[in-house]
């Protein structure tokens, strides 16, 4: 598989990463086995993939104790993400990022995980009573003691306003901006997908022009842009999508000329090559520090989703992939 670099301490992954999340957390629950989860991390090492991207919160601790089965065997071939900075509570999650929490945080995640060494720590998300850049310098301690190799941000996920063009990542900007005066900032994640291309406006400049490496989260939108959810067909109830605006059924339906035009691409490419790849494709070729960490709980997709990085789009497929109708959602 094609290898990427991440940031300035010069990590280096495959092209193409894989989500940990879904296999014990909100996306069909009733779907999560552990054994078949653990089969899924297996077959995706096998396939090139080295990054494996989790949390604390994932669970919570279940799915890091999950890939610590993973690299109990196999540490040396991969590429661990792991974050903290965020609690769950009973129906809520709240952010901790005072430096002692972080510090008792990473060693619990080295234990779960059953490694010495995290190769690259992400705040999760930022704690308001606590200056961060308090949080970032603890994290910066776990650097120098040889816990944590590199240090990455997630960036905020609340939507801005559909009115008066504001940027939904100006806050993470300015986060980076701080954080970056106390330690270099390695990596940052965000949503960026075909139907979700917000990032591409500020974020990812902001990250290539500093050499910061860019974990592309949600690169399949969710499931939709992979072409294999029906309209109408429903989420459990514990799965955020029932709540999307995006996947009601008449938003589903409404959105389906986005997922017909990554089949027309892939069928270009020949019979094999899925609307998930080309959607995945799609995401590698927005820059060369941009690593997509599609989640999965099941081991065909993730070889599916690894031989994405092979798949090569020319500009006509670009062309109509940028000419796709703007995804509608509930709001609209």
């Amino acid at each position: 598989m094609e290898r990427r670099t991440i940031g300035a301490a010069a990590l280096d992954v495959g092209a193409v990463g894989l989500g940990c999340m879904p296999m014990s957390w909100a996306y069909d629950t009733s779907q999560q086995r552990g054994d078949r989860s653990l089969r899924t991390v297996h077959a995706a090492l096998d396939a090139g993939v080295t990054l494996l991207d989790t949390a604390d919160m994932y669970g919570p601790f279940t799915n890091e104790l999950l890939v610590g089965r993973a690299l109990k065997e196999r540490r040396a071939e991969a590429f661990v993400s792991t974050k903290c900075g965020l609690l769950v509570g009973d129906q809520h999650v709240v952010a901790n990022g005072r430096p002692s929490y972080v510090r008792r945080a990473c060693d619990a995640s080295l234990r779960r995980l059953q490694t010495d060494v995290i190769d690259l720590y992400q705040l999760h998300r930022a704690d308001p009573e606590v200056p961060v850049e308090d949080t970032w310098g603890a994290m910066a301690d776990l650097v120098s003691a040889g816990k944590v190799r590199a240090l990455g941000l997630c960036a905020v996920g609340a939507r801005a306003s559909r009115r008066g063009g504001s940027d939904r990542y100006e806050g993470t900007i300015r986060q980076l901006q701080r954080i970056q005066q106390v330690f270099p900032v390695s990596a940052v994640e965000a949503e960026l997908s075909v139907w979700s291309p917000e990032a591409l406006r500020r974020l990812l400049p902001w990250c290539e022009a500093r050499g910061v490496g860019f974990l592309a989260a949600m690169p399949l939108g969710n499931g939709f842009l992979t072409g294999t959810l029906t309209p109408g067909g429903g989420f459990e109830p514990d799965d955020p999508r029932a709540r999307h605006p995006r996947f009601t059924a008449e938003m589903m339906a409404a959105n389906q000329p986005v997922v017909a035009g990554l089949r027309r691409v892939a069928a270009r490419h020949g019979e094999e090559v899925t609307p998930a790849q080309v959607a995945l494709a799609w995401t590698l070729r927005q820059g060369p520090h941009v690593v997509p960490i599609p989640g999965t709980k099941r081991e065909a997709w993730a070889v599916e989703n690894a031989r994405a990085a092979e798949l090569r789009l020319a500009a006509a497929d670009l062309t109509e992939i940028a000419g796709l109708p703007a995804p509608r959602g509930s709001w609209d």
